[in-house]
């Protein structure tokens, strides 16, 4: 790895939301990176060698010289702070405050949409059973937000693009991916941040099998 380049450690189906989240800051940075996986299947994530890298021994992670960093929110506002040429939060400093909320809220809460309908959905085309009930409510609480959030008739939560926008747009696109019904607005936001040639890359992986 040459000592100018990132090493970024993902999980090794390139599932993670998170992990796609700071792949996509580091892409739109600019920024030379390597990616690396990590076998969760196994427990890699727990080995001395991953262990002395991720203090919280999970992905993403992401190592540049003698520094590392878990956790993709302060990952992605680690990059903001010492690359801010292309920045990927809000420069108002509301702006901001509330697309790190967004990011919180997503990491922390819906639990019920994260169980049902996992990533896989998304990356390999997995379906899921008809939402529990439980599962319905949170969806409905992120239909609520979303809208609430997302301007009528713009494209990103905050005028410009920010990594805020990749994140809601993966939570939507797990229902979305799965035919479940989602408000028509949210599912033209989530398209188009789709299409984004960040988001791209990451959705193009070679992913191994399932």
């Amino acid at each position: 790895m040459q000592e100018n380049r990132f090493c970024l450690y993902t999980d090794t189906q390139f599932a993670s939301p998170y992990a796609m989240s700071v792949f996509v800051a580091l892409a739109e940075k600019r920024l030379p990176f390597d990616l690396f996986t990590v076998d969760l299947g196994t427990d890699a994530n727990h080995e001395a060698g991953y262990a002395a890298q991720s203090l919280t021994q999970r992905v993403p992670t992401l190592v540049h010289g003698d520094f590392s960093l878990s956790e993709s929110s302060a990952i992605t506002e680690y990059l903001d702070d010492a690359f801010p040429e292309t920045p990927v939060y809000p420069q108002d400093k509301f702006l901001r405050a509330r697309a790190r909320q967004v990011q919180a809220w997503l990491r922390s809460d819906l639990m019920p949409i994260r169980q049902e309908r996992p990533t896989e959905v998304v990356f390999y085309g997995a379906q899921g059973a008809a939402l529990t009930p439980a599962a319905e409510a949170a969806a409905q609480k992120l239909f609520y937000a979303a809208e609430i959030l997302l301007p009528r008739g713009a494209e990103n939560l905050f005028g410009a693009w920010s990594i805020a926008d990749t994140d809601l747009a993966l939570m939507l696109n797990r229902l979305i991916m799965n035919g479940d019904a989602v408000p028509a607005r949210l599912v033209d936001y989530a398209k188009r941040q789709w299409e984004r040639a960040s988001v791209q890359r990451w959705v193009m992986v070679d992913r191994p099998p399932l």
